[in-house]
């Protein structure tokens, strides 16, 4: 199992070794012994899935604390772009997101830590999409970033004409109109 840093401080790119045959392939989507000594210990007690098909884009999510949550996630079937914003205030990523392509193929999975925002969009005809968190949900402390805040000035990649997005996610606001306490991180 690799752990690849990326540009924004404490999220990770996790690629599992795959074994593979005639029969098909094996892998180990979570070990704990190497998770926390190449990331940190962590208790994951949820494990939630979506199904979704080309176009939907969900996000960009997260909760406020006592509720922020860590997530560690993965696309099972078809093709997603994932993408992440750094919400920590005292972070020097403050603001800036990063993208990756996860799917059944390349079986990626990324580690997301409290403090950032979340969302992805299927690239595929459908996709199925698996995340673990360390706290549960919460709706009175569930917020989000608008998809298309034009500071952050994310890729989706498809077209805006293409774009499926819930009535919840339509009317989140831009980064810059959210108050983001720092005792949050």
């Amino acid at each position: 199992m690799q752990f690849i840093e990326t540009p924004l401080k404490d999220l990770i790119v996790i690629e599992p070794n795959v074994f593979g045959d005639n029969r098909g392939y094996f892998l180990e989507s979570f070990n704990k012994e190497l998770f926390e000594a190449n990331i940190s210990p962590i208790e994951w007690i949820q494990v939630n899935e979506s199904l979704s098909s080309r176009g939907v884009l969900r996000g960009l999510h997260f909760q406020k604390p006592p509720f922020n949550q860590a997530k560690l996630v993965r696309c099972v079937h078809g093709e997603v772009l994932d993408v992440v914003v750094d919400i920590r205030l005292n972070s020097p990523s403050y603001g800036k997101h990063f993208s990756i392509k996860l799917s059944n193929e390349n079986k990626k999975q990324l580690f997301v830590p409290r403090g950032f925002a979340h969302g992805f969009v299927v690239l595929s005809e459908s996709a199925v999409f698996s995340y673990m968190v360390d706290n549960k949900y919460a709706p009175d402390y569930d917020s989000g970033i608008l998809w298309n805040d034009p500071e952050l000035n994310i890729d989706w990649i498809l077209s805006e004409k293409e774009l499926i997005l819930s009535k919840k996610d339509q009317l989140l606001t831009a980064l810059n109109e959210i108050e983001i306490p720092s005792r949050w991180i």
